[in-house]
């Protein structure tokens, strides 16, 4: 009698080889809290100087200072308010900037849309186009040479190393031109007060205690902290 055939058994698992892939969309993950502090706290220790090196600061604190000097004033305003006011100006000017940055680099970068690399370097751009507007090539040059680096051949390619120090001579060179322009009309009423005093016989009479009231009433009359703001805004803005 011939063998009935059994039931087939079932089919056993494939032995061939399977891939899986998962495609996540170019997308990285969201950065950590703890990491999220720790730049952040970074950020808070560099902040004096990236104030001082990479904005405005220096330039308008500079220029209230030799205004009060030219009006021969030691401390009035005092150096907190000048400091404040700097301030504000600053970020003022800056706003722009800053806006630019933040979504250029930081929000991408905390909804884990863009590595830190990415957000870095996408989040200077705005600061180092700001930086470079006002930067003038003769500094530009001078830290070049001064570093033994070969001059770029367009002033994008210039790196921060060399942009930051240029953009602080920059804003110092701009800033004593304007303190020199404001220092002109009061030497004109120091001269003329001298003069005065000296054709009455009056030698004994300090010339800048007479000549201080002369100052601070041309100042007002003319509006002179307005005027010295405006002209600051307005060489950012040009």
């Amino acid at each position: 009698m011939p063998a009935t055939p059994g039931p087939e058994g079932p089919n056993g698992p494939s032995t061939g080889d399977t891939s899986v892939t998962v495609d996540l969309g170019g997308l990285t993950e969201k950065p950590s809290t703890s990491v999220t502090v720790i730049i952040a706290m970074t950020l808070l220790s560099l902040l004096p100087a990236i104030l001082l090196t990479c904005t405005s600061f220096t330039k308008i604190l500079v220029v209230l200072g030799l205004t009060r000097n030219a009006l021969g004033l030691q401390q009035t305003p005092p150096n907190q308010v000048l400091a404040g006011l700097a301030l504000f100006l600053s970020l003022f000017i800056m706003a722009p900037v800053l806006g630019s940055i933040n979504d250029a680099g930081v929000q991408p970068y905390l909804k884990g849309d863009k590595t830190t690399a990415q957000a870095y370097a996408d989040g200077v751009k705005p600061l180092k186009e700001f930086m470079l507007d006002h930067t003038d090539d003769a500094e530009l040059t001078l830290l070049t040479n001064v570093a033994n680096r070969d001059l770029p051949k367009n002033r994008d390619d210039v790196s921060m190393a060399t942009l930051v120090p240029a953009f602080v001579l920059s804003e110092l060179k701009q800033a004593f031109i304007i303190g020199f322009i404001v220092f002109i009309p009061f030497l004109v009423i120091d001269i003329v007060v001298s003069g005065a005093l000296m054709a009455l016989g009056m030698m004994m009479m300090p010339p800048v205690m007479v000549s201080l009231p002369f100052k601070l009433l041309l100042f007002v009359l003319v509006d002179g902290w307005g005027l010295v703001i405006k002209s600051l805004v307005a060489s950012y803005q040009a």
